[in-house]
């Protein structure tokens, strides 16, 4: 739309962009400073799009065009509900410093010397799409079509365009590898526990919670548009406590902040679960309906008892293969069904039943809420105290304040559970809302915020075209190579080359320098980048095609954290000789065979294209779309439909107020694929699995960090590197997109940091803004040093994203290791039950660089 606007007036608007920081306060102001704006000038223009890199925030920006230039942006603050306006951060008001930045790609090139040597010539479309066809073509006739691998981030922040990329590469028989767990944002807790890939509340449920308990997620830094709705919880009541081994922003903003030991979340969990038990202070009525804990275990096997074992109980026929009847006890055996939640009030929970087996033998077998009973025996609040450093008498303190305040909400962080035993923290802090009764109901729950991952709504149509097979291979197993327990299939030949689109890899996923090395030795025999920078994963590709940002091309957004739907909407023509990604994936497509080509529309310009893919969504897209059209969407954002009512947003709501079976579906898998998962269509404490029995898994348990991983790699380094190497997520970055944006780095005097805390430094020698070198056997990195009081004790924490130019070449990654835990690999399902990276998961050591010289 057109709007009037006057040199002065947009001096004014422009200077109070410029300082907005995302606070509550000022985003009032900016939205009553741009509101409608006065004036009379016809060339200037404002397009309403969404910033729509990887960070779940999906914020409505307007662009202020004037002659076919982005001047300014700023929120659109169009939601209809007022609580979600204005979204927003400087990360995305600052976009224009990428757009029309010195690291714009403007031409495609060809690599002509060594990978990440920079030597590129400049080729034109024809010839560079020429040359990626070919080479593409070599790979798959040599290795087989699955040994080229496909890396594209989190589909959300563009159904359209990151659709183009699936479509291809289903056709073309090539092996996708999910971000999801690539990216470690997979809670591995979810699947085992709830059978989904991941879920949360809405931030605007928040505001309706009375008791927050947050596990490592650090809101007020990494939630920038949505953490005024954990304030407005506290201001209306709800108590926040922050557990934490670091003082952060968000534990400022705490009633009460606990500054736990590192990865010691589940010791924490199960010393509140053993006193919630003991004490009574559990829903009874609850978890007898939505629970496996009256479920019967065998204790010769350690197995769940089931039905068609019994003498004399009928197993019943009327489920799904997927399923399976287990065994509960009220004074008689009962035969429990699947798929209906209906388990008497008065069956057991407690104590031990002998049972007739139809092959004559007599077993024991105790619920699993005895089961987990004595399994919290050793987590009494002295124990819990010395595994965690947190207080026995506050222990036992919250463990009363939470079951008698509701609704309570458990927000566990993605840094949290980037660690090898992530699931099992997950898995234990689970039971706090679980026992307490706090799930599907408003502001309860617990809820995992990492990454722009979820599908809001039916894609196949589009990302899958004609129902054809996908190959998919977690992305670990390129680092780590095939295992012997791996269920994912692995390409015969390995991978052999790399298509990559949205992300910087060779940056953000370099583990243990892996992926450069295998591009060096020519393991990796192609790589090939869409971009529209000049990233780090350039500098090691073969070839670079430049694609354009999200103010210059068609697409469709939606996210996990807020319920509207969106379009990106270009506000310019592309820059240079960019394209959109579907151009760019639609020329590639008729050069690899001709026949693909009908599968994208040939007769339509990219934008008009997209629009058509955005109708045939919508139109297939389900129940959450149904009614919403195109034209509604050109007008602002639409609210997303759901089960709940008001369309809210609210996990498992329609489990426990209508009693329907775990899990609900997880698009765009299949409800067979993701039932298995809890093939008791409930919420499963439990896991009979043999690799979950052989490793002490069953039921959720502390372990401490590093004795199953780095330990187990090499024992000498239990000696030989104290620190833990905790890459955060920054205020500056969005992992690796804006680590060149020219205000974000003046922010931090373009110096990448350390943090410290003054005990480690005063040990180490290290001052206030030394250099220092942050090393371990695989890799090593110079920051300068911060002595923080709030961080814990042998700890190194770095904030991620920074490009390998600003690090002396050095890729930050290079320290981690791409460990696989067996656990993930009982099912595979791309993106929900999958092998997950962790990255917390790191020793390493400090040093003043001047030691070194």
């Amino acid at each position: 739309m057109n709007l009037k606007l006057s040199r002065r007036r947009f001096l004014q608007v422009s200077a109070a962009t410029g300082v907005f920081l995302g606070t509550a306060g000022t985003a009032s102001f900016i939205h009553q400073a741009v509101a409608t704006p006065k004036q009379s000038d016809q060339t200037i223009n404002y397009v309403r799009t969404t910033c729509s890199p990887n960070c779940t925030g999906a914020c409505g920006m307007k662009a202020l065009v004037e002659d076919g230039q982005i001047k300014s942006i700023i929120q659109a603050a169009d939601y209809p509900e007022p609580e979600y306006n204005p979204r927003g951060c400087l990360k995305g008001l600052s976009m224009t410093n990428l757009i029309y930045g010195p690291d714009r790609l403007k031409t495609p090139l060809i690599l002509q010397g060594k990978p990440g040597s920079g030597n590129f010539k400049e080729a034109s479309w024809s010839d560079a799409l020429d040359y990626t066809a070919e080479r593409l073509k070599e790979i798959a006739d040599k290795y087989g079509p699955e040994s080229i691998g496909v890396l594209f981030q989190v589909g959300g922040t563009g159904y359209v365009q990151k659709g183009a990329v699936s479509r291809l590469a289903t056709l073309a028989g090539w092996t996708m590898h999910h971000a999801y767990d690539q990216n470690g944002d997979l809670p591995m807790f979810w699947p085992m526990t709830f059978g989904v890939q991941s879920e949360e509340l809405e931030p605007r449920e928040w505001t309706n919670s009375r008791y927050v308990m947050v596990f490592g997620s650090n809101i007020l830094a990494t939630r920038i548009p949505d953490a005024h709705f954990l304030l407005e919880a506290r201001n209306r009541g709800a108590k926040i406590m922050v557990f934490d081994p670091n003082f952060s922003p968000t534990a400022a903003k705490a009633d009460e902040w606990f500054p736990i030991k590192a990865s010691s979340d589940a010791a924490v969990a199960l010393g509140l679960a053993r006193v919630l038990i003991e004490e009574k202070l559990y829903a009874a009525n609850f978890i007898i309906t939505f629970t496996d804990l009256p479920l019967l275990v065998r204790v010769d096997t350690g197995k769940r008892l089931k039905a068609d074992e019994v003498k004399d109980l009928v197993k019943p026929s009327d489920f799904p293969a997927y399923r399976e009847a287990y065994v509960a006890y009220d004074g008689h055996f009962i035969a429990v069904h699947p798929e209906k939640l209906d388990l008497p009030l008065d069956v057991m929970i407690e104590g031990e039943v002998d049972v007739p087996l139809k092959n004559g033998e007599i077993v024991k077998a105790k619920p699993v809420f005895q089961l987990l009973k004595e399994s919290l025996t050793r987590y009494t609040p002295e124990e819990v105290e010395e595994l965690t450093g947190m207080p026995k008498d506050d222990l036992v303190r919250i463990a009363r304040e939470m079951a008698g305040t509701k609704p309570l909400h458990v927000i566990y962080g993605a840094g949290n559970y980037q660690w090898y035993h992530g699931d099992l923290k997950g898995r234990a802090l689970a039971l706090l809302p679980v026992l307490t009764g706090n799930i599907g109901k408003s502001g309860a729950g617990i809820s995992t915020y990492a990454g722009q991952y979820r599908i809001r709504f039916k894609v196949a149509e589009w990302w899958v075209p004609e129902g054809k097979k996908q190959n998919w291979l977690p992305f670990l197993y390129v680092l780590h190579g095939p295992t012997k327990t791996m269920k994912a299939k692995w390409p015969k030949n390995g991978i052999k080359a790399l298509v990559v689109g949205w992300g910087n890899p060779f940056d953000q996923h370099n583990m243990a320098n892996k992926l450069r090395e295998m591009v060096e030795k020519e393991d990796l025999e192609f790589v090939v980048t869409t971009d529209f920078q000049m990233t780090t994963t350039c500098q090691y590709s073969h070839a670079v095609l430049p694609a354009v940002s999200w103010y210059e091309k068609t697409d469709l957004v939606a996210t996990p954290v807020h319920p509207y739907l969106q379009l990106q909407q270009p506000a310019v023509k592309p820059l240079y000789e960019g394209k959109p990604e579907f151009w760019i994936i639609r020329e590639l497509a008729k050069r690899l065979n001709p026949d693909f080509e009908k599968y994208f529309y040939p007769e339509l310009e990219p934008n008009a294209a997209a629009e058509k893919v955005i109708e045939l969504l919508l139109n297939t897209g389900g129940p959450a779309v149904a009614g919403i059209t195109l034209e509604q969407l050109k007008k602002g954002p639409v609210h997303l439909k759901s089960e709940v009512p008001g369309d809210r947003q609210i996990p498992f709501y329609d489990q426990v107020q209508n009693k329907k079976p775990f899990p609900p579906i997880s698009l765009p898998a299949k409800i067979d694929q993701t039932a298995q998962f809890v093939k008791s269509g409930r919420i499963e404490f439990y896991k009979d699995e043999d690799i979950m029995l052989q490793v002490g898994e069953a039921l959720p348990v502390h372990k401490p960090p590093f004795e199953e991983s780095e330990y187990a790699l090499n024992p000498l380094v239990k000696e030989k590197y104290k620190f833990s190497y905790v890459t955060r997520n920054a205020i500056y970055r969005v992992h690796s997109t804006h680590s060149n944006n020219v205000w974000m780095n003046e922010l931090q005097e373009g110096k990448p940091r350390v943090w410290l805390s003054p005990a480690d430094s005063k040990e180490k020698g290290i001052k206030e803004g030394d250099a220092v070198e942050i090393f371990n056997d695989r890799g090593k990195l110079t920051a300068y040093a911060i002595i923080d009081p709030g961080v814990g004790l042998k700890q190194a924490v770095f904030e991620e994203g920074w490009w390998s130019r600003y690090l002396k070449g050095a890729s930050y990654n290079t320290l981690t290791y791409p460990f696989i835990k067996p656990t993930h690999e009982l099912y595979f399902v791309p993106g929900m039950w999958s092998p997950n990276t962790a990255w917390n998961e790191c020793l390493c050591d400090v040093r003043k660089v001047d030691d070194l010289l």
